[in-house]
């Protein structure tokens, strides 16, 4: 399970050079740095001499050209504050094709190259195509790039070992393939040829998005948007075609004699021997030969390893290696386990977790995590390690009967710097920044293990970003306890991930069934975030009431999490195609039941923080506790009873009514989605 967190600036559109760029999930393969070998076929234009200065763009609207032009370049910061791009400030990006850093970057100066690729970059882009149904088609995609700010997470290996490089190129070679392997999940390699000869800023549509589809909330509900000139069916890759012309198939499947063999996690779905019936294949053999090349280089970083206080990491590549070979999954989360139990500097999760892509919510999608540990999850250790096995009984005492508190195992979350997102773990918008794996099994009854991502949201951009969206809807008052410091953030990435493992989770069984069996996957999975937010919000002043954290902290935490909830409220209550968004959902009912609850109060008449709107929210800190204990209360009950009739009331009260709620919903989405949300992209500094 994983906590998300989405914020939002401003871009532009722009032109587009002769470059070639491809997605990892076509023939190209990535050697782990960024540098995509065979294929390419790149365009020469004519090399004009370097510039005197490259200051005719500024930094921010470079990024964003650089994305429309499918550029895997990016200017990291403006070191010297000088205006101008310097070739120490140019960063060669993770994850797809074009020019490399050094055809670019010489001898400490730009190449000519880059001055013609600088110059390419001046002119504002034209949509313009073969007729006005291709011109719109290509301002939408314009349109959806936009709602994106390129956000650089880079890891500097300069000072790093030679065991250190080989396991990342290793990694970062596998994680390209993963990223196949996610797409033939989600039905989108299918479209990767077709994609590829398409304009840039389509092929930067289909590599952010992982799929032909529009997803930033201003598009996504437009047909015409798509990276193809003819928009392709939206058809799941986990599931055969023709099931899926039954809008309830999912029901279809959880009816079927064999539905337990169907509704597995680690297979997708085949036709059966007999016509009408249906079957399970597992991934190790429904994706047999990308099973295989990842399962090659994961064996090659383990034997890269010869420290001897790395040996567990390299027991988990061999495990997770031999799971991509039989399937597997349950030795592998035990080595995964070992290794942090026994100290690794690294944190990686490869292979299989979250269902939030499958229309099913059934079948668990492929990714790659990889980051390096942040000592600074010990202070957050000393602080609940204390109290866990009290926080179990707290909320077994709100869930009543049947659920009776269990010992409590799980250890608190790691504090992990990303390296690298792939496949299921690299969003097109905003990122996880706490999860809680494995989802099922002995590993997950046990507890499992929790990490927080801390090298996210943490740059000045994105701080002045939040800043900016939270002073157009919040009252002044409020808005001056409003905090863009990442620990204001991070206490209830860690509440929300630890209480994945409190309470009835996935799988607790309540007369034999599972929370899928009892409210169906869409369902269930919004039910389990919605217990591990309001959990959130509970313990943060369960825990100042002990005196483990300030009032301040606590305070702090709740403007926000009001701030992530807008975020989630942006993006919508559904996908295009009718698919429950879980975030959106929980954040709504929570805030829906603050603002009947008065913890939230809507100032019509008032101007908001920014000066400009009219009409603002001002959060009463003195009605959080009573509001948050009370849908505490509610929502462990429903896990715990298995009371599906309550929880669907929540959808309709909070989610689905056309209400006040419903109108300031509205209000909040036009608000915070003036400025893109950010879309992160990755570097590996070697030199």
């Amino acid at each position: 399970m994983r906590y998300r967190f989405t914020t939002l600036f401003t871009l532009v559109a722009a032109c587009c050079p002769p470059q070639r760029a491809t997605s990892p999930i076509s023939s190209e393969q990535d050697d782990g740095s960024g540098e995509a070998t065979g294929g390419g076929d790149l365009v020469e234009p004519v090399e004009a001499p370097p510039m005197s200065s490259y200051d005719r763009i500024a930094r921010l609207d470079f990024n964003r050209r650089a994305a429309e032009l499918a550029l895997p370049l990016f200017w990291r910061t403006d070191a010297d504050q000088d205006g101008a791009l310097d070739p120490d400030e140019l960063v060669r990006l993770w994850g797809w094709d074009g020019p490399s850093l050094d055809s670019l970057v010489a001898g400490g100066a730009f190449t000519p190259a880059f001055a013609t690729l600088y110059a390419s970059m001046l002119e504002p882009a034209s949509p313009a195509g073969a007729d006005d149904v291709e011109t719109r088609r290509r301002t939408l995609v314009l349109d959806e790039l936009a709602q994106g700010r390129p956000t650089l997470v880079e890891t500097d290996l300069t000072g790093a070992s030679a065991e250190d490089r080989a396991i990342v190129d290793r990694v970062a070679r596998a994680a390209v393939i993963v990223e196949r392997i996610y797409a033939r999940q989600t039905g989108s390699l299918a479209h990767a040829a077709a994609v590829a000869k398409q304009e840039p800023a389509s092929r930067m549509m289909f590599f952010r998005n992982q799929g032909p589809f529009c997803e930033a909330p201003r598009t996504e509900g437009e047909v015409a948007c798509t990276a193809l000139p003819l928009r392709p069916p939206n058809i799941s890759g986990l599931y055969p075609e023709a099931l899926q012309k039954d809008p309830k198939f999912c029901e279809a499947i959880a009816r079927a004699p064999n539905a337990a063999e169907l509704m597995g996690h680690f297979s997708i779905v085949v036709p059966g021997a007999t016509p009408g019936t249906w079957a399970a294949k597992p991934y190790h053999l429904a994706y047999k030969e990308d099973m295989e090349a990842v399962a090659v280089e994961l064996e090659a970083a383990a034997a890269a390893i010869k420290s001897a206080e790395e040996q567990p990491f390299a027991a988990y590549l061999r495990a997770a290696a031999r799971a991509f070979r039989d399937n597997d999954w349950e030795a592998a989360d035990q080595a995964w386990l070992d290794m942090g139990n026994k100290g690794s500097k690294w944190y990686l999760r490869i292979g299989p977790d979250e269902v939030y892509h499958d229309p099913c919510a059934l079948k668990a999608g492929f990714h790659v995590s990889f980051a390096r540990i942040n000592p600074g999850s010990m202070a957050w250790r000393a602080k609940l390690e204390p109290v866990k096995a009290d926080m179990e009984a707290a909320l077994a005492k709100l869930a009543g009967r049947p659920y009776k508190a269990r010992a409590v195992n799980f250890k608190l979350p790691d504090f992990i710097d990303m390296v690298i997102n792939a496949g299921n773990s690299r969003s097109a918008h905003g990122a996880t920044i706490g999860q809680s794996l494995p989802n099922w099994g002995k590993v997950a009854a046990a507890g499992g293990r929790t990490v927080a991502m801390t090298n996210l949201y943490t740059d000045a951009d994105s701080a002045e970003a939040l800043l900016a969206q939270t002073a157009a809807l919040f009252c002044p008052a409020t808005q001056a306890r409003v905090s863009a410091a990442p620990e204001a953030a991070l206490m209830s990435i860690v509440l929300h991930e630890a209480a994945h493992n409190l309470g009835p989770a996935h799988d607790y069984k309540v007369k034999g069934k599972t929370d899928d069996e009892i409210f169906g996957g869409p369902l269930a999975s919004t039910m389990e975030e919605l217990k591990a937010q309001s959990a959130a919000l509970y313990f943060e002043g369960w825990l100042a009431d002990r005196g483990v954290i300030t009032a301040d902290e606590r305070d702090d935490a709740r403007i926000r999490d009001v701030a992530w909830a807008f975020g989630h409220i942006s993006r919508g209550m559904y996908t295009a195609g009718g698919v429950p968004k879980n975030y959106s959902q929980l954040a709504s009912i929570q805030m829906g039941t603050f603002l009947r609850d008065k913890v939230l109060v809507w100032r019509p008449d008032a101007m908001a923080a920014n000066g400009t709107d009219q009409g603002c929210f001002d959060v009463d800190l003195a009605k959080w506790g009573p509001a948050a204990d009370k849908l505490m209360t509610r929502v462990v009950r429903a896990k715990g009873k298995g009371d599906k009739a309550d929880a669907q009331a929540m959808i309709r009260d909070f989610v689905d009514a056309r209400d006040q709620w419903a109108k300031l919903r509205d209000v909040i989405t036009e608000r915070w989605l003036r400025a893109p949300k950010a879309s992160f992209v990755y570097s590996i500094k070697k030199s």
